[in-house]
Order: C-alpha cells, then sequence, then structure tokens
C-alpha cells in the first residue's frame, strides 16, 4: 500500500525580508510580503526602480502585457485606482514597462515606504559564522544574515534579515568578448571603449554613424543592434559593421512555431542579415575575438576562425550574454551548477528541460530553489544562471511559491 504524501509544513514567517533589487520580480516578492505581513526592506543600487530596464528602455519586449503583469500586481495597482494593461495582448517596450507598471507599483504606499534606492548591496554573510561553519545544522538558520550596504554617499553600512530574495538580475555582469569566454589580451586595457549594452541607435546616432563597428555575439541582444545598425546604414554614409558569430552555424535561438512574433521576427532578420543580403554588414562566422590592440582614436582587432584576420575598428560592441554576480553570496552556502552557475537543483531541472522553449517550461516548485543556505533564494533571471530562457512570468511563480513555503494562507496570487 502507497504510503499518503504530505505536504512540507510551512516554515515559521520571517522577521525580515531584505529583496535585493526592485525590477519587476523584486516589486512582486515586495508585494508578497506586504500581503503576507511580514516586515520588508527592498534594496536598489540605482536612484530609481528597475535601473537594469531603463539601460535597454527603448528595447521592444517579445511578451505582451498580458505575461508581464502578475495577478497580485494587477489586484494591487486596481485597489489603488490604476487600471495596469494586464490583459492587453499589446508588447511593450521597456520604457512603456517602466511607465506604465513599474513606476505606479513603487508608487504604491506598501512599496514606497519601504524602498530604498541608490543602495548596493556588496554582500550577504551569516551573523557570528563563516561560510564553512554549522554545514547543514540548525545553528546556521537560526543565525541571522548580516548584509553589507554602500549607500548613495558612499557610506557602507550593514544590517540584518531573516529571509533574504537576491532579485538583482545579471545585466550588471557582462561576459567578456574573448575566445572561450575569457577577456581577450587587451580587452580589460580597452575598459568603456567596449560598449557591453545595446544602444539606442536613433537617439546615439552620432556615436556610431559613420563609424567602422565590430558586433561580438549571437544571442537576441546582439541581433537586436545588427537589425537596428542594418537600419541605420541607408542614411549614415561611411557606417560598416563587422558582425562577429562564434558558431559556423548559428540557430539564431529560434524555435519551432514561435508563439511570440516578435521573437520570431528578429531571428528573422538576423537570418537575413547573415546571409549577406544587408550591404555594409560583414557577417563572420565560427569567428572568436582574439586579441585587441588601442591604436589612438582607433581599435586594432584579430580574429581568429574560419578565416583568420585584422581589422581596425572605430566602436566594439560586445554583446556577449550576461551572468550573475555570485559575489554577493560568496560566504553563503549556495550550491552552483558548475555549467551554469545557476542553484544547482534548478540547474539539473533546466538542463533536463534543454532544448524546449521557455513558453513550455514548467514551474519547478520552491525545492528546485532550495539551497543548502537556509532562507536565502536566488529569483528571477538571477535564477536561471547563463540559461537565458528565463521569463518575468516564471520570477513571479517563483515569488508565489517562496512564500507558500512560509504561509501556507499565502496561495497563487
Amino acid at each position: 500500500m502507497t504510503e499518503p504524501q504530505h505536504a512540507t509544513p510551512p516554515a515559521p514567517a520571517p522577521a525580515r525580508v531584505a529583496i535585493l533589487g526592485a525590477g519587476p520580480v523584486g516589486l512582486d516578492a515586495a508585494l508578497a510580503a506586504a500581503d503576507a505581513g511580514w516586515p520588508f526592506t527592498i534594496y536598489e543600487s540605482g536612484p530609481r526602480v528597475a535601473a537594469h530596464v531603463r539601460q535597454w528602455q527603448h528595447v521592444r519586449l517579445f511578451t505582451p502585457w498580458s505575461m508581464n503583469v502578475s495577478e497580485r500586481m494587477a489586484t494591487h495597482l486596481h485597489a489603488a485606482g490604476y487600471s495596469p494593461p494586464d490583459n492587453s495582448d499589446r508588447v511593450p517596450t521597456g520604457a512603456e514597462f517602466i511607465e506604465e507598471l513599474l513606476d505606479p507599483l513603487a508608487a504604491l504606499p506598501q512599496v514606497a515606504s519601504n524602498l530604498v534606492c541608490g543602495t548596493r548591496v556588496l554582500g550577504v554573510g551569516r551573523e557570528g559564522l563563516l561560510k564553512h561553519e554549522e554545514i547543514g545544522t540548525p545553528s546556521r538558520a537560526a543565525r541571522p544574515f548580516r548584509i553589507l550596504l554602500r549607500t548613495a554617499d558612499g557610506v557602507t553600512t550593514t544590517t540584518s534579515a531573516s529571509l533574504v530574495l537576491d532579485c538583482t538580475g545579471t545585466y550588471a555582469t557582462a561576459n567578456a568578448a574573448g575566445e572561450a569566454g575569457l577577456p581577450a589580451p587587451g580587452e580589460k586595457e580597452l575598459g568603456e571603449r567596449i560598449v557591453r549594452r545595446l544602444p539606442d541607435f536613433a537617439a546615439e546616432r552620432d556615436a556610431w554613424a559613420g563609424r567602422t563597428i565590430l558586433l561580438v555575439g549571437a544571442g537576441y541582444s546582439a541581433q537586436t543592434a545588427a537589425r537596428d545598425l542594418a537600419a541605420l546604414l541607408p542614411s549614415a554614409r561611411g557606417t560598416q559593421v563587422i558582425w562577429a558569430v562564434r558558431s559556423e552555424k548559428p540557430t539564431w535561438g529560434e524555435a519551432a512555431d514561435d508563439p511570440l512574433p516578435e521573437r520570431q521576427a528578429l531571428v528573422d532578420s538576423a537570418k537575413r542579415i547573415a546571409s549577406g543580403h544587408v550591404a555594409g554588414v560583414q557577417v563572420e562566422l565560427g569567428t572568436a575575438v582574439d586579441a585587441f590592440t588601442e591604436e589612438g582614436e582607433r581599435i586594432l582587432v584579430r580574429l581568429r576562425g574560419v578565416a583568420d584576420r585584422v581589422v581596425r575598428v572605430d566602436r566594439v560592441l560586445a554583446l556577449t550574454g550576461f551572468v550573475p554576480d555570485n559575489s554577493l553570496y560568496r560566504q553563503l552556502q549556495v550550491h552552483e551548477c558548475f555549467a551554469t552557475t545557476a542553484p544547482m537543483n534548478l540547474a539539473a531541472q533546466l538542463l533536463g528541460a534543454a532544448g524546449e522553449d521557455c513558453m513550455q517550461a514548467p514551474s519547478y516548485g520552491v525545492d528546485a530553489l532550495r539551497s543548502p543556505e537556509p532562507n536565502f533564494f536566488l529569483l528571477g533571471a538571477k535564477s536561471y544562471g547563463r540559461n537565458s530562457e528565463f521569463l518575468v512570468r516564471t520570477g513571479y511563480a517563483q515569488v508565489n511559491q517562496v512564500v507558500a513555503a512560509y504561509d501556507r494562507s499565502a496561495g497563487p496570487r
């Protein structure tokens, strides 16, 4: 006879919650904490909420509003007399995402009164313990977290919490442009001359028009840059683009029968550009950056791959993806996947689903989010590590799962 399965009893309600990052998932977590009656503080490094989204606000999302507003967000905004576009099939830009959803959420009294902007979290540890001490013991869980902060005026201070939700994302930590994931010789010396964010070419036209540009990467950000640069070329005489793509046969992240038209349109544009049908864009497949050398106003780049050669360019745009900043929890017992840097339990689930489109991804549950460090969770894009298949609605589901693990009265919202 099969033994009955009993649900894991909820953990005690946290005495204080620290939410790191005030992007969409962090704001949803704040509302969840408010609903549960938990004292909480949200720490945001930027001067306003959603600092990372503001860096790509000129870009249109792939997903429509109906996939980007949680039920909890809609409930709170409606209660405040504001109607969010939660049932709309319209696909917003990052700017619209901020203006129509994230800023109104940040203005809600229950969020605004607990929001600290301009404060960067430098690290999280356990009071009175080091990383290797009290492994898997109740004594470790009983100690509060010690959180090191740097305020907007440069002062460092500390605070404490009993539950930490790291929703800081990955956009602040770019991958290197060089071969094998390592900085190419000369890369660090160039510093900010290598651009690692997706530019607004219309607003920054003078900085890009008439230049020879090296674009590195093949993901959706690089594809967006290639598409936008191709649109700039007809009206910007003298502009040339060299697009270095590591794979000889890139798939461009194409999904079969893609349910997201914006994503499919981007992939189609990348395939058209790679086919050589756009004058002024030279696509170098099977090519990696071997070295950079600064030559006055120009940059000499040694490319290695199918055809080794040296090019001289005016601008370098390296859009090679982003990785989590694990320095925040280096003193915690977080079990990371060696390949993806995601928490091991979740990483195993994601690797098992490799090849499936993110639209089909199931909810993996709170146990997939747990690590050996009790009461510490990575949520949002950061929880996926190097896996780029994360959707914002997945982050909202993660918030539900964590809250339910501490408060059984907090059903899905």
